[in-house]
Formats: C-alpha cells, sequence, structure tokens
C-alpha cells in the first residue's frame, strides 16, 4: 500500500520529470542499443543452408536482421514467411525491417499487388519497417520525377501505417547528384511527410557521395531512424571492410545518434577480404565495443 510520505515522493518526481519532457522529446529519445544485419552482407551463404547462417548470425553477436529478396512465390529462401519466423525465433532474431523491390509500384502504372504481399510479409514478420532499398534509373532522371517520387512515398507511407508499418527509403550515392540548387535526396526529405516517410541512412554511401552525415542530421533532425553501417577500405573507397577497420569516423557519427533520430543499427558489408562470418563477428564486436557506448 502506498502511503502518505511515497505518494508525495512519487508526486514530486513525476512533476520533475513532466517539467523535462519537453527538452527530451526535442533532443529525440535514446537509441536502442541492439545491433543488426542486413542479411544481403550474407546472400551467397544463405541458399546453401538458410537455418544454419540464422544460428551464425545469432552466435556473431545480432539480436535483428533486415530480409532482403522476398518474392510471392518463392519466399524467403523457400521458405514462406510463417516458416521464416519460426527460423528466426528460434535463433532469438528479430526481422526489425525488410528491402523489398518496389519497381512495381513506383513505376508510372503503380500496381499494387507485390506492395500487398510485402506487407502481408511485412506483418508476419512482425517488421517495425517496411523499407524501399533502390529506385530504378528509369523512375528518377529529373527533380519533377524525384517529386513523383515522393508523392508516392506519401501514399505508400499511408498504407503502411494502416497495417501498423513504417515505411523507410535506404539510400545510395546517386540521390546526391545535383538539379540545379538541389539534390534528389534533398527533394525526398522536403516532399516527403515525416511522419509517414523515415530514412535508412547509408553512412557509406553518404560519405562515397562526398557528404557528411552530421550535416544532414542538423537539417533533417530525427528523419534518420535506421542507419546503414559498413565501413569503407582505407585504400579504395569502392571496397567495403569491417567496421572500425576502414576509413569513417563511426565514433563521431555515433556520438550524434540521437539527433539523427536513430532506433536501429544495422550492420551491412558488400564484399569482403576475409571469410565473411569472421567479418560479421569482428564488426560486430567493434560496434558493441566501441560505437553504442557514444550514443547518448
Amino acid at each position: 500500500m502506498i502511503n502518505r510520505r511515497s505518494f508525495i515522493q512519487q508526486a514530486v518526481l513525476m512533476a520533475a520529470g513532466t517539467a523535462i519532457l519537453p527538452q527530451l522529446s526535442c533532443a529525440g529519445t535514446a537509441p536502442e542499443k541492439r545491433i543488426g544485419l542486413q542479411l544481403y552482407t550474407l546472400r551467397d551463404e544463405i541458399p546453401k543452408d538458410v537455418v544454419k547462417v540464422m544460428e551464425r548470425i545469432a552466435a556473431s553477436g545480432y539480436q535483428e536482421v533486415e530480409v532482403f529478396g522476398y518474392s510471392p512465390s518463392k519466399h524467403f529462401w523457400g521458405f514462406n514467411p510463417n516458416a521464416f519466423a519460426e527460423i528466426l525465433a528460434s535463433n532469438d532474431l528479430k526481422a526489425i525491417s525488410g528491402h523489398y523491390d518496389f519497381d512495381e509500384y513506383l513505376s508510372p502504372a503503380s500496381k499494387q499487388e507485390r506492395f500487398d504481399a510485402y506487407i502481408n510479409a511485412a506483418s508476419t514478420l512482425k517488421h517495425r519497417y517496411l523499407t524501399i532499398p533502390y529506385i530504378n534509373e528509369k523512375f528518377r532522371t529529373s527533380a519533377d520525377d524525384y517529386k513523383r517520387l515522393a508523392e508516392k512515398f506519401n501514399r505508400a507511407g499511408e498504407k503502411c501505417q494502416k497495417s501498423g508499418l513504417q515505411l523507410a527509403y535506404h539510400n545510395h550515392a546517386f540521390e546526391f547528384q545535383p538539379f540545379a540548387d538541389t539534390t534528389g535526396y534533398d527533394i525526398l526529405l522536403a516532399e516527403t511527410d515525416p511522419k509517414l516517410v523515415k530514412f535508412e541512412l547509408d553512412l557509406y554511401w553518404v560519405v562515397r557521395a562526398g557528404k557528411d552525415p552530421l550535416e544532414l542530421f542538423k537539417k533533417n533532425k530525427g528523419r534518420f531512424e535506421l542507419w546503414h553501417v559498413k565501413d569503407m577500405d582505407r585504400k579504395d573507397q569502392a571496397l567495403n571492410t569491417e567496421v572500425g577497420s576502414g576509413s569513417i569516423d563511426f565514433r563521431k557519427i555515433f556520438a550524434e545518434a540521437r539527433l539523427s533520430g536513430l532506433k536501429n543499427v544495422i550492420i551491412e558489408q558488400e564484399n569482403f577480404a576475409i571469410d565473411p562470418f569472421e567479418s560479421i563477428s569482428r564488426s560486430a564486436t567493434f560496434t558493441k565495443t566501441n560505437l553504442l557506448p557514444q550514443m547518448r
């Protein structure tokens, strides 16, 4: 039973918490200190033995994954969403997000069929985010094209929210190519509703495009709820390397996680100089030891 003194103490604490809520809201909530792996990283290994690869991902220190390559006919490497969800659950892995091919929806015809299948798969796997991974080159030849794409993103975001999902967009470097005094990425940020469309910022591609992630955070506070974390080889910018072994200053970036709006860290690597399982283990260890503690 709560006595009068305890009640007064709790009331004081609640009042104090309320007083600082606006400050916390302005800064953003603290990011979740878990790491995920974009399964594209192991695209050559997964088809060999889906179950074994998920076991090794979990053993390497990951709690989350981001799926890719789903099709309504072949599903996830032959496993339907329910079966694949069971494989993940047996390894204490959560599929926080998924990359799905949006070519049909983003085309002039705006076909919906595959989109509906994606939502069903994403809901079964209990995604938080349904992520557009790429824009076909033929759909993005002008600033007006990007404005039309932003409109479609907003509509897709509405459809996702009705199903309890959040739409996100993953960048490469091409979005930063200029159109007069703007870029495709600037247009997408400006023309999309922040509540309907979040951004998965691929830090490697931002740096590869010659841009500063911290400047993006300052200009677009809270828009980047997911990060792709992959490092850049010190000698060849076209190559990836294990997180912490390359040229990107991730400590400085992670220190501004709250400004970004970051919620989920997803490691990805597209090419390897060492065994891929050893690579993902090294990246996980470095990220947990040196980068997650930097987040505030």
